[in-house]
């Protein structure tokens, strides 16, 4: 497994829902990023989680990631907003994954960014084309996590070093983005039924590749 690769990883695990499972996992977590380049970042996370008590952590997290403050961790939000392109956007998320022999299995919607680490840790190619495409996205997301003062902006500056450095073109979408927020229609998501609402993001269900 290449050092991006272990990055998104466990970028992905810091990024679900705290839970008892993830502090059992700290130990091994930073082992897996132990000496490894760009690991910088979810090393710096890791020890914050492992410094703070579960109930704290698990309302700051639910505090941190919403739509309210445009600090959403589904990737398709950032592109589609509540409009109903943004049904088709996940079912070609969806499709890639099983292009690659990974079925969907979760709770969540595919977009939710700790499945796109997962999937771009263990198909990089794919995977790193997938983050790309959201790269804007991303990029707004940590910058509001950064604007918030919150640990988990460590984790997203790791995420996107592992994506190719970010080009004139997609900083430019980001600030555009950044005025204008995502795009919002009143109609319902068509291919997941009318009044569908972002979940609060919750840990992920998916069978996971030990680190």
């Amino acid at each position: 497994m290449t050092p991006d690769a272990v990055v998104r990883l466990v970028a992905a695990r810091c990024l679900t829902y705290p839970d008892e499972r993830l502090y059992e996992e700290l130990p091994l977590l930073l082992r897996a990023v132990a000496g490894v380049p760009g690991a910088e970042g979810v090393r710096d996370l890791l020890g914050h989680l492992e410094r703070t008590p579960l109930l704290d952590l698990a309302a700051h997290y639910t505090d941190t990631f919403d739509t309210r403050n445009r600090r959403c961790l589904y990737l398709t939000w950032w592109t589609d907003g509540d409009t109903r392109r943004r049904g088709l956007s996940l079912v070609g998320i969806k499709r890639t994954y099983r292009e690659h022999g990974l079925e969907f299995d979760s709770d969540e919607l595919p977009d939710f960014l700790p499945a796109a680490l997962e999937f771009a840790a263990l198909h990089e190619e794919p995977g790193t084309a997938l983050l790309q495409e959201h790269r804007a996205g991303l990029e707004l997301l940590r910058l509001a996590l950064v604007a918030a003062g919150t640990p988990y902006a460590r984790a997203l500056e790791a995420v996107c070093g592992t994506l190719p450095g970010p080009s004139p073109e997609t900083r430019e979408e980001a600030r555009a983005l950044a005025r204008s927020g995502p795009p919002r229609e009143l109609v319902g998501l068509e291919p997941l039924g009318p009044g569908v609402e972002l979940p609060w993001p919750t840990t992920h269900r998916a069978e996971r590749t030990p680190v």
